[in-house]
């Protein structure tokens, strides 16, 4: 299980990702289409103000259980721990442990 602490960060980062995504986008188009260097200068710095944590490239994705980073299965949004559990005990509909 991960710390509240961890798992709450996380929280966070997505929502600050949700808060400024449209400003980053409109910034990141404003750099690709500027003519001169000055422009670009002035965009990117103004792109580098927003907080680090709405950056999207921060997010990680975690287990909805645990909170467990590693092992993650983006189908199910479960570790692999969590999903081996719950396929073996046929939690998962369509989904079964194989065995030979």
């Amino acid at each position: 299980m991960a710390k509240k602490s961890v798992i709450e960060r996380e929280n966070k980062r997505r929502l600050f990702n949700k808060k400024y995504i449209s400003v980053r986008k409109f910034l990141k188009e404003k750099i690709k289409s500027s003519k001169t260097l000055e422009e670009k200068l002035f965009f990117n710095f103004q792109l580098q103000k927003l907080p680090n944590s709405s950056s999207s490239s921060k997010l990680h994705n975690r287990c909805l259980v645990t909170g467990r980073s590693r092992g993650y299965f983006r189908m199910f949004g479960l570790s692999r721990h969590v999903l081996r559990n719950m396929a073996h005990y046929g939690l998962l509909p369509g989904v079964t442990k194989s065995s030979w």
